[in-house]
């Protein structure tokens, strides 16, 4: 293991959902939690096995930790495993704070030419790669966004970088499409009160033809039956956004059309990625980043993300420490 002295953390739906309600799904608060696992902070103290990190080292935090050697882990699919510990997941303690301890293997070291803030965004980042992994997207692709808040415009930027010829996102949120346009959107549909079926003609039409994947990134009844009528026949739906459990849509119609519903859980193997294309400065993030707060103002920052404004919170752990 080793310590940590805690730089930048991002505030996810997530941590404002427990906060708010106090629990997501089977997941339940019932003690005092931490919140918070987007987070970037300086190596203090390094436990007597490890090697590859020294006091100094700045890193990132994968928040997912398996706790045991499962099926799931042998076979490279960690995210899976039943018992993993996850940062900010009850009853597992967040990392926002000023000092925080982490398994060494999932900590990674940040190139000097990465940020902190770059590093805490790598994982709703990495949700990003998982998802367009998951669902196929390589050189031109065409693809349907679905939703344009952090992690809609994290599968724009990498859905973009993976080769995507063209992408199209909906919103209610004019300034968030417009954000979107900003990180790389090809077009943006600003939705009102179409039905499903209209939403997928406006994304059929924009890009002159039904796109071969669908990502859906608010998990609305509303927007899934849309992705399902969008999506071309024998293409993808992949679910990332969660709503409610129990969903009525259009099953029918994805069937006979071959078109494949997958979902993710989190993220695996991500980390590594991310660093190389933060550092190569293939992609920029830097945009998704339009809030800061100190630690001391944390809940300042909670009420800010919980209005919807802005897009990624960020929350400053350590005055002293700079960005490079």
């Amino acid at each position: 293991e080793v310590l940590l002295r805690m730089h930048s953390v991002g505030i996810c739906g997530s941590d404002v959902h427990y906060w708010q309600h106090g629990r997501i799904g089977d997941f339940v608060v019932k003690d005092p939690m931490v919140l918070g696992h987007e987070a970037s902070g300086t190596v203090v103290k390094v436990g007597s096995g490890v090697t590859h990190l020294k006091p100094g080292d700045r890193v990132a935090i994968e928040p997912g930790v398996p706790r045991e050697m499962d099926e799931f882990c042998k076979s490279g699919r960690y995210n899976l495993s039943p018992t993993i510990f996850f940062c900010a997941t009850p009853p597992d303690d967040g990392s926002l704070c000023r000092y925080y301890k982490h398994s060494a293997n999932y900590c990674y070291k940040l190139p000097d030419n990465v940020t902190f803030e770059e590093g805490a965004l790598i994982e709703p980042l990495s949700v990003g790669i998982h998802a367009c992994k998951r669902a196929g997207v390589t050189l031109g692709s065409k693809v349907f966004v679905s939703g344009s808040g952090p992690i809609g415009l994290v599968n724009v930027i990498i859905a973009k970088m993976m080769g995507a010829a063209a992408v199209a996102v909906t919103d209610l949120s004019a300034s968030r499409l417009q954000k979107a346009k900003e990180v790389g959107a090809d077009f943006t549909i600003q939705v009102k009160n179409e039905t499903p079926q209209e939403v997928a003609s406006k994304v059929e039409s924009v890009l002159g033809c039904m796109p071969e994947i669908t990502v859906e990134c608010t998990g609305v009844q509303a927007c899934i039956q849309a992705g399902i009528y969008a999506t071309r026949s024998g293409g993808t739906l992949v679910l990332v956004g969660l709503g409610p459990e129990m969903v009525t849509v259009p099953i029918v119609n994805a069937a006979v059309r071959e078109v494949d519903i997958c979902g993710i859980f989190r993220y695996c193997n991500t980390w590594p990625v991310a660093i190389s294309l933060l550092a190569s400065k293939r992609i920029n993030v830097k945009p998704l980043v339009t809030h800061r707060f100190p630690l001391e103002k944390a809940l300042e920052a909670f009420e800010t993300t919980k209005r919807g404004e802005g897009v990624k919170v960020m929350l400053k752990c350590d005055p002293t420490d700079q960005n490079p």
